[in-house]
This record gives C-alpha cells, sequence and structure tokens, in this order.
C-alpha cells in the first residue's frame, strides 16, 4: 500500500522549507517502519522505490518544477530506472533521503536519489523521468524555458552517460517476449 500519510506529511514539511534550485539537492528524513520491511527484516526492495518519491516529488515542488508542470498541463513519468543496493536498513532504523537532478538530454531529465543511514549511504537511484502530454513526451527544453531556467544540461557524469548509452542498446521489447 502507498504510504499516503507519510506522503502527506512530506507534503506538510516541505511548504515550510525555502525553494531550492533545480541543480540543488533536497534532503528528507525518514524512519523504516514495519511495513516497509520484507521477511528478511529489512526495507523491501520494492517499498525502497516507492520511498523514494517521498524525496523526489518535495524536490520537484521546492525547485518549481511541480508548478511549471502543473502550469502547462504536463505530466512527469519514470521512464527508466537503476538502483544499486549496498547495505540494509531495517525496521526502525532512521534514514536520509538525498535527491538531485544531473541533467537532461534532449528525451529526459536524470535524478540521483540515495538513502543514508548513520553517515553511510545504503542505496543509490539513477533515475530517468520524461515528461508527458496528451501527444508524448515533450521535450526537458520545454520544462525548463517554463521555468525560467537556462536549457543547457551541465555535463552528466561519465556512469550517468554510460547507463544512458547502455540503455540505448537495450532491446524492446524485450526478447523473452518470443517464450509467451
Amino acid at each position: 500500500m502507498y504510504p499516503i500519510f507519510r506522503f502527506a506529511a512530506e507534503l506538510l514539511r516541505v511548504r515550510r522549507m525555502p525553494p531550492c534550485g533545480l541543480l540543488d539537492a533536497h534532503v528528507s528524513h525518514h524512519i523504516c517502519l514495519p511495513f516497509d520491511i520484507d521477511p528478511w527484516r529489512e526495507l523491501n526492495n520494492g517499498r525502497t522505490l516507492t520511498l523514494y518519491d517521498l524525496g523526489r516529488v518535495p524536490f520537484a515542488l521546492r525547485c518549481g518544477l511541480a508548478a511549471a508542470l502543473r502550469k502547462s498541463g504536463w505530466g512527469m513519468t519514470v521512464a527508466g530506472v537503476s538502483v544499486r543496493y549496498r547495505r540494509r536498513i531495517r525496521a526502525f532504523d532512521r534514514f536520509t533521503t538525498v535527491t538531485r537532478c544531473l541533467g537532461w538530454d534532449a528525451r529526459f531529465i536524470y535524478l540521483e536519489q540515495s538513502m543514508w543511514r548513520r553517515g553511510e549511504c545504503t542505496n543509490q537511484m539513477l533515475l530517468r523521468s520524461a515528461i508527458t502530454d496528451g501527444k508524448g513526451i515533450v521535450a526537458p527544453a520545454r520544462l525548463l524555458e517554463a521555468m525560467d531556467h537556462p536549457t543547457e544540461s551541465p555535463a552528466l557524469p561519465g556512469w550517468a552517460a554510460a547507463w544512458i548509452a547502455a540503455e540505448t542498446g537495450r532491446p524492446w521489447p524485450p526478447e523473452a517476449g518470443r517464450f509467451l
């Protein structure tokens, strides 16, 4: 089940925070609750992705991205994600999430999110997001113009650029479809 009450609490909390820039980091603090864990008593990998929403949406509100989307009638969707898990988060552990925009290209915006417990990174995610309207994908440059933000992206880190290149070569639809 989606953590709607935690999401609502984050939305209330972000209203008291100062605005941030599109390339700034948004930091949020959380607790791993019993319904976040899997049978091994640690944060469930699927729930990790859901809890990253609790950082991404407030970031979008603080930097003006959400307002520009709303004003233009656009939406935003996850178009790809890669997560690296390295340390466990267990029930009742406190952790911090850091969300930041790395940059964009002609089709997508790239965000990095990470979870930290006691100063150590537990997992990190690279997310590709698309701005959409009724006709399909909207170029990020149009969103940036709506935000009065420069349209030229900062250089993406090499590891992110390598992931983007790897995704370009990945077959779609997946070859597994031949087994159906």
